[in-house]
């Protein structure tokens, strides 16, 4: 992803005896924190994608793209039978009976539990959970056994939403079903190698949606492994060569009906904190390379710093000093 830089400098060249017309609009000298930013195209999407695999038999229902799925509700349904969603780090790998132990028991029980059915959670499958196991088969309306085998649940960390369907009504459940991923929101962006450390996990970054809407987010993870652009000449790759960084919006709400956007993401850098500054367009460009501001007709000459946020650092002119800003 390119590399976006974010000030844009406009200056008007005088001649030192040469002021701005006294009808500009003035704005005063202002003492403020300036933070410059650099700006990266990044991605907006969900975090988490994976597929989702089913068992044996005929698809019969998939989910439509978009669809949040929560504990015990449908996945996908094979043969006519609904395949339901548990929640667990541990999937099944064997068909669960009474008399059975494990901790895929305990991921079955925890989660009959919080369908509400009557058990002690652990990780042995007994008669109770045999009992629960049936009256859930019964809810679902599949043949109540008492057992479970690994095609009668799909079991993910948590809720998830469908990105896509990879099988067909009437084709095999046996292959991949779905793509999903989890429901946090999320951006990935491409940071230069030698400006990595602008990324520091857990800091504050800016992110502009489509539109214009701005929102923030923090960094949650930096990648380890450069990657270089594809193509170019050979010997550029080390000077291509990015790592990924990823941005969890602090509003998820923000993006609305968005599901992937490409965005730009503002990380911080230098700072400079309670200076002098004015607007960069009052910044006046002197013909001996120095800089100005226009004070009541008057040239005043300036030193000039940082620039961030549409402000420019100055020195040589006091706080609250009228300066003339050009009209656009």
């Amino acid at each position: 992803m390119r590399r976006l830089i974010a000030v844009a400098l406009v200056l008007t060249a005088c001649t030192p005896t040469q002021a701005a017309t006294p009808s500009f609009p003035t704005t005063p000298v202002v003492r403020t924190d300036l933070v410059s930013r650099t700006n990266v195209d990044g991605a907006l999407g969900y975090a988490g994608s994976r597929t989702v695999a089913g068992g044996s038999g005929i698809v019969t229902w998939l989910p439509a793209d978009g669809r949040i799925i929560r504990r015990g509700k449908r996945v996908y349904a094979a043969d006519g039978r609904t395949v339901p969603l548990i929640y667990g780090r541990t999937p099944l790998w064997r068909t669960l009976s009474a008399g059975m132990r494990g901790r895929d028991v305990r991921v079955v029980e925890r989660n009959l539990a919080a369908l509400g059915h009557s058990l002690d959670v652990d990780d042995r499958f007994t008669w109770a959970t045999a009992q629960a196991v049936r009256a859930w088969q019964r809810h679902l309306g599949r043949p109540q056994t008492g057992t479970l085998t690994p095609s009668d649940v799909v079991v993910e960390p948590g809720p998830i939403r469908v990105a896509s369907r990879t099988a067909r009504l009437g084709g095999p459940a046996s292959g991949p079903l779905l793509t999903v991923t989890g429901l946090r929101r999320q951006v990935v962006v491409d940071i230069p190698v030698d400006q990595q450390q602008l990324a520091v996990k857990g800091g504050k970054v800016t992110i502009t949606l489509p539109g214009g809407k701005t929102t923030t987010g923090h960094v949650t993870s930096i990648g380890t492994i450069a990657k270089a652009a594809t193509g170019g000449q050979t010997g550029q790759g080390t000077e291509t060569a990015t790592i990924a960084v990823t941005i969890t919006l602090d509003r998820p709400k923000a993006a609305g009906r968005l599901v992937a956007a490409p965005v730009t993401a503002g990380f911080a850098g230098a700072v400079h904190k309670r200076v002098l500054a004015v607007p960069v367009e009052a910044l006046l460009g002197q013909a001996d390379g120095t800089f100005a501001v226009n004070v009541g007709g008057r040239l005043v000459p300036v030193e000039i710093g940082l620039f961030a946020g549409g402000l420019v650092e100055v020195t040589g002119v006091a706080e609250g000093t009228p300066v003339q800003v050009p009209r656009p």
